[in-house]
């Protein structure tokens, strides 16, 4: 499927990590009848710069490693490789340790990770620099889990994460230690196990026109249903985006938070969050707080243009900027339960909002793009005035 790309303007760091590849870069072919027959034996022998790809549709069971090796791109070929953990496991860690710097892995499934310590990673991240992309990670006790690492970017794009975490609460679809950037763009992020949909401890966070939401209990999708408890977790602050996203609650939940800033202390240098189009839906009747921000938080965040959809409580901060959202019990979409989130006619809502300006460094917070399922993204119309909420009503 052809996936478009939009960004955002904001510095070349956050959008991609580029490096040099050697003159003399190989590409090394995996899978039945090829050169290395699973994609740790071609790992173990790879040098900068080469291109390892891996034979899709076919299952890789127990082939679990550390990756060495820097500036490697992995990826599927002729459909999408599943690697299974089949009860094994790399340095009691996960699946594939990365190791080595500037690594993309791209068109992969990972799932089954689980360790002695109930914190197994398909991806655990211990080099400088990662991109993930058009994946699915699933059912594993941590989806991806990073060490800290302040030089380190992480980009993770057009990729689905469901079902993972143990269930204790300590672990999450994803869980990004202290980087220098996380930028999290067209993912769909749902059924964490307990932990959250997204926990994020970098310096800078640009999300963007993802998905974060949940199936009802009981009900599978292309995952088991989860239990989440926050849907994005920023626990530390740090500058961050959060635009056009679709941000669910699900009724059946482990916390009735859905986003949370600063909560475990603003140690972070930026402290300015930017919440800007995008449509929040607490299904959970009963409780809910939209957004959490710590008491260490002192610049006030910065809410224009979203749709808040349900009960509860809408921030914790009280010096928290509202401009232009719209607040309804049951704001009217096309289709709700579909998912189709554009509003209905509504005067409060098309045309009403206004124009996002820029961050204290000088970023544009005007949406470009919107989700579009499963895990894509399309350009966002522009139609006059600013509509309310992550989707154009056209």
């Amino acid at each position: 499927m052809q996936r478009a790309r939009f960004t955002l303007s904001i510095p070349a760091a956050l959008l991609g990590l580029a490096f040099a590849v050697p003159a003399s870069a190989a590409t090394l072919s995996v899978g039945p009848g090829k050169t290395y027959a699973t994609p740790c034996k071609a790992f173990a022998v790879a040098k900068s710069g080469d291109v390892v790809e891996i034979t899709g549709n076919t299952t890789y069971t127990g082939d679990v490693c550390a990756i060495y090796t820097s500036n490697l791109t992995i990826r599927g070929v002729n459909g999408r490789p599943k690697i299974n953990a089949g009860g094994k496991y790399a340095m009691s860690k996960g699946i594939w340790v990365v190791e080595g710097s500037n690594i993309v892995v791209d068109n992969v499934e990972m799932y089954g990770a689980k360790v002695p310590d109930r914190n197994g990673a398909a991806l655990r991240l211990e080099g400088t620099n990662f991109t993930l992309r058009n994946s699915f990670i699933h059912d594993n006790e941590d989806g991806i889990l990073s060490n800290a690492n302040t030089a380190s970017n992480i980009v993770i794009e057009y990729t689905e994460f469901g079902h993972n975490g143990y269930g204790d609460g300590q672990s999450h679809n994803l869980y990004i230690g202290s980087s220098a950037s996380l930028t999290f763009r067209y993912n769909y992020s749902h059924d964490a196990n307990v932990g959250h949909n997204l926990k994020s401890r970098a310096k800078v966070n640009t999300i963007v026109y993802n998905r974060f939401s949940s199936t009802p209990a009981g009900q599978t999708g292309s995952t088991a249903s989860g239990k989440p408890s926050y849907e994005i977790d920023i626990p530390n602050a740090g500058t961050s985006y959060v635009i056009g996203n679709v941000i669910e609650q699900p009724a059946s939940n482990s916390n009735s938070v859905l986003l949370a800033y600063g909560e475990e202390g603003a140690t972070n240098p930026g402290k300015d969050l930017y919440v800007v189009n995008n449509t929040f839906l607490n299904d959970d009747s009963s409780h809910g707080t939209f957004f959490f921000i710590g008491s260490g938080v002192t610049t006030p965040a910065l809410l224009q243009n979203n749709i808040f959809a349900g009960t509860g409580t809408l921030s914790t901060q009280t010096s928290a900027v509202q401009k232009t959202n719209y607040r309804a019990a049951a704001p009217g979409f096309v289709n709700r339960a579909a998912y189709d989130l554009r509003p209905l006619a509504n005067a409060l809502v098309t045309n009403a909002g206004s124009v996002p300006g820029t961050s204290s460094s000088g970023v544009s917070l005007k949406p470009v793009a919107q989700y579009k399922h499963v895990a894509s993204g399309v350009a966002r119309p522009a139609l006059g005035t600013i509509d309310i909420g992550a989707y154009e009503a056209q």
